[in-house]
C-alpha cells in the first residue's frame, strides 16, 4: 500500500529536517571539545625574567586582538546608532 503524497512529503522534510539537526549537532560538539582541549595542548614559553618565573610576556599578537575587539565593538555601536 502506497502513502498518499501528502504524508510522503511531510516525511521528507521531516528527515531533512532531522539531518540537518544532527549536523548542527555534531558541528557544535566538534567546536565544544576544541575550545576545551586545545588550551592544555598550548604552552606559553619560558620566561628569562627575573623575579617571578610564572610571568610571561605579552606580545603583539595579544595587543593586536585587543585593538581588533575594540575597532569591532566601535563598529557594532555605529551601527546600531545609524538604525
Amino acid at each position: 500500500m502506497e502513502l498518499p503524497m501528502k504524508i510522503k512529503t511531510k516525511t521528507k522534510k521531516f528527515h531533512r529536517k532531522k539531518h540537518k539537526m544532527k549536523k548542527i549537532f555534531n558541528i557544535q560538539t566538534l567546536v565544544i571539545l576544541i575550545i576545551i582541549f586545545l588550551p592544555s595542548l598550548s604552552h606559553a614559553q619560558p620566561s628569562n625574567v627575573p623575579g617571578n618565573p610564572d610571568s610571561a610576556p605579552i606580545d603583539g599578537g595579544l595587543s593586536l586582538l585587543i585593538a581588533g575587539g575594540v575597532g569591532y565593538g566601535a563598529k557594532k555601536i555605529r551601527e546600531k546608532r545609524k538604525k
